[in-house]
């Protein structure tokens, strides 16, 4: 007795292997929606192996930091470091050595919905996460570079468990730790990948809290980033506590 096409799209969503008889014999099933249905499989399976090896690429600089003897290995990055109005956040992880988490990417080339999956994933692969958060007052004080290096190093003090070697995307930090410094890390390491999900995730969320309290602003839709409206609503409702006064298309307005 024949299957259905809801029955086979039951089955096929048991199948993990390409090789699978089922697989082959629905490759032979000549109905338009039987096909469909393979094709859809053979996606998703191609896409899920690119996946997984981009996964184990991504561990490289992990392997060889643990080759050389280093157990708590964390990933640290940042994000905010453009905008005009929100504080700067840095992650510190500590990803479990035996972590999977396959499609784990630089935080800017996910959706919201992605890094809002990824960073539940994050929580559950790591031994250790760390969140350092410098405000628009402190980053007016000593620049966005500086400013930058001290939310990484509060978040490596907000950790738990004391790494004993950092996986950095392009920085360095005068801390008493090995490190390695990655030109476009968060795209070639795992672990500051995840470093730079939670960091979106949890700046992203404190700036949708404050668009609660100034809705005025749109914080929730451009984060604080310099768009035609943010400069729009900053001409029309002023500065607030949150604008850094420092960077220049505040500071003009602040001089009018």
């Amino acid at each position: 007795m024949q299957l259905t096409t809801k029955e086979v799209q039951a089955k096929l969503a048991e199948i993990t292997n390409e090789s699978d008889p089922f697989l082959e014999k629905c490759r032979t099933d000549s109905r338009k929606g039987v096909q469909q249905l393979v094709e859809k499989w053979l996606k998703k399976y191609k896409q899920e192996k690119m996946n997984e090896q981009q996964f184990y690429n991504m561990l490289s600089y992990e392997r060889k930091a643990r080759k050389r003897g280093f157990q708590l290995i964390a990933g640290i990055d940042e994000v905010g470091r453009g905008p005009l109005a929100g504080p700067v956040v840095a992650a510190a992880v500590i990803l479990k050595e035996d972590c999977y988490i396959p499609g784990l990417t630089d935080s800017k080339k996910l959706s919201a919905a992605m890094r809002d999956k990824f960073y539940e994933l994050i929580k559950e692969n790591a031994l250790d996460i760390g969140i350092g958060i410098i405000t628009p007052e402190v980053i007016d004080k000593v620049n966005i570079y500086e400013a930058t290096k001290l939310a990484m190093k509060s978040a490596i003090k907000d950790l738990t468990l004391q790494p004993d070697y950092l996986l950095l995307d392009a920085m360095k930090l005068d801390v008493p730790i090995d490190q390695d410094s990655i030109i476009k890390g968060d795209a070639k390491s795992v672990t500051i990948s995840a470093s730079s999900v939670i960091a979106k995730v949890t700046r992203d969320r404190m700036m949708m809290d404050l668009d609660k309290k100034i809705p005025q602003y749109g914080f929730g839709q451009h984060m604080g980033y310099g768009t035609q409206y943010h400069l729009s609503a900053m001409k029309t409702h002023g500065i607030t506590e949150h604008h850094r006064k420092s960077f220049a298309p505040v500071r003009e307005l602040l001089d009018i």
